[in-house]
């Protein structure tokens, strides 16, 4: 993937492509994939962010209440900020 998406763009693409939450959080989970870059500075392939970003959102929401599509977007794009900015996380 080219071009590097934010959270709304991903959620309006699987929004558009999917009538229920899970099949959206399946194209979201899967655009957010696509747009990894975890090989680069400043992880340099140690993890997968995205992977790490979406352990993070699943147990968010076992631990609190379910999430719109929207919500778990943006959680992803905040959590995969997070801890690439974050030395502690890795």
């Amino acid at each position: 993937m080219s071009e590097i998406l934010t959270a709304e763009q991903i959620f309006a693409k699987a929004d558009k492509n999917s009538d229920t939450a899970l099949g959206q959080r399946k194209i979201i989970n899967k655009l957010f994939r696509a747009q990894d870059d975890s090989n680069l500075y400043p992880i340099d392939g140690k993890f997968n962010v995205t992977e790490r970003a979406i352990r993070h959102a699943r147990k968010f929401e076992r631990d609190s209440d379910v999430m719109s599509p929207l919500e778990y977007a943006m959680f992803l794009e905040q959590d995969t900020s997070t801890i690439v900015n974050d030395n502690n996380n890795w």
